[in-house]
């Protein structure tokens, strides 16, 4: 699935942010420019701001009720969002912004991430998803070209399919397995 560019990196940044939780400043950083973000340093204090945050982010790729998912959405983009403009900084093509070129880090990456998943909602909003392998519980942004993603990495997934079909072996022969 192709995204728009803000939408599409402030979503994988919105996942990243939600699996590390509670990191230290210099991870959180490393992982968020990982998912396309242009970020200067966290402070110990931003990133345990952004760990809350994290915290409410998870909610909405748990949640499957379309309806419910867009409140969250619209709850966090109330909390984050300035008006949005069109930004051109640092070499780059226009692009969207939401906070203001002068908000701190930690309000922009709150910003980022509420417009990415904003945009992903909109354009699909079954793209967001929370690894079903039980007691997991890593998020995700599927991009699979079906849409039918349920496991965040290929190595949870052979585990729940190597697990079912060790289960079927252990059945009697004739039984079925409810």
């Amino acid at each position: 699935m192709h995204f728009n560019p803000y939408g599409g990196t402030g979503a994988l940044a919105a996942a990243e942010l939600v699996n590390l939780g509670a990191a230290p400043a210099a991870r959180m950083t490393s992982a968020l420019r990982g998912a396309g973000m242009a970020l200067g340093r966290l402070t110990a204090a931003e990133a345990t701001e952004l760990g809350a945050w994290a915290h409410r982010l998870r909610a909405v790729f748990a949640e499957s009720d379309v309806d419910i998912r867009v409140d969250l959405i619209n709850r966090l983009l109330a909390e984050s969002a300035c008006s949005p403009y069109v930004s051109r900084h640092d070499g780059k093509p226009p692009h969207l912004h939401y906070a203001s070129e002068h908000a701190g880090p930690a309000q922009r990456v709150r910003a980022h991430t509420a417009g990415g998943l904003a945009h992903l909602v909109c354009e699909d909003p079954g793209r967001l998803g929370v690894c079903a392998r039980e007691g997991c519980g890593i998020v995700f942004v599927d991009t699979s070209r079906n849409g039918r993603r349920r496991f965040c990495s290929t190595q949870c997934a052979t585990r729940v399919h190597v697990a079912d079909h060790r289960d079927r072996q252990r059945l009697p022969t004739g039984a079925r397995r409810q």
